[in-house]
This record gives C-alpha cells, sequence and structure tokens, in this order.
C-alpha cells in the first residue's frame, strides 16, 4: 500500500494506491484514518476494488461500521469506482444520499474524488 499525499496544509489529500483489499473491517479503515491523519491530511481517496465487496451489501452492515470511522474521526473520504454496476435500489439510494450530504463521496475517477473533496 502506498499513500500519497497532495493539496495544501489546510486541505491536504491522501490518496490510497493498493493491489488488493485493504479494508476489510472497521479496524483497517480506523488504521487507514490514523495513518493518513498522522500524515496530515483530512481527507481520503480509496478505490473500491481496495474495500471488502461485503461493503457494497448493505445487508452486511460493513460498510455501516467502516463509515461511522471516517465519521467519528471527521475525515472526508471518496471512493473511486464503478458503482453502475450494483443492481440493489438501497445501494444506489445510499450512494446518492451520501454524495448528496458530502462527507462520503462515491464517484467514477479520481480527478471526480479531489473535485468533490475540494469542494
Amino acid at each position: 500500500m502506498e499513500i500519497n499525499i497532495t493539496g495544501t496544509e489546510d486541505n491536504s489529500i491522501a490518496e490510497i494506491i493498493a493491489e488488493d483489499i485493504i479494508i476489510k473491517n472497521a479496524q483497517d479503515a480506523l488504521d487507514i484514518i490514523a495513518n493518513c491523519g498522522y500524515q496530515g491530511a483530512q481527507k481520503i481517496i480509496i478505490r473500491a476494488a481496495n474495500i471488502t465487496p461485503d461493503f457494497f451489501d448493505l445487508k452486511t452492515g460493513i460498510a455501516g461500521e467502516i463509515l461511522q470511522k471516517f465519521s467519528t474521526y471527521n475525515m472526508k473520504l471518496a471512493l473511486v469506482g464503478d458503482f453502475a454496476q450494483y443492481a440493489s435500489k438501497s445501494l444506489k439510494d445510499f450512494i446518492y444520499e451520501s454524495n448528496k450530504v458530502g462527507r462520503i463521496y462515491f464517484v467514477s475517477s479520481t480527478e471526480a474524488a479531489k473535485a468533490s473533496l475540494t469542494k
């Protein structure tokens, strides 16, 4: 796993680059939040492929547990991926509401993630 920090001191974004799944549970998310925060980031970009597939099945509760950590530690998150592949109406509603509130973003590209996080 590699963490690339960009932006200014007041608006620092950590972009996580990894080949494997790095977030399997809430503790993994907390470890990443702590690591990125220690490096000065207030916002994080992670690819959907780096999160357990169970995250996208809302019935498991894993999404809520993981996203609660980001909320508790006041860390904004942008998830980059192709979310159109998921047929679940509840997930689509969740993604819509998350993007609307503006703490957690589900976007299709790194550029869109950076734009969303710097609003």
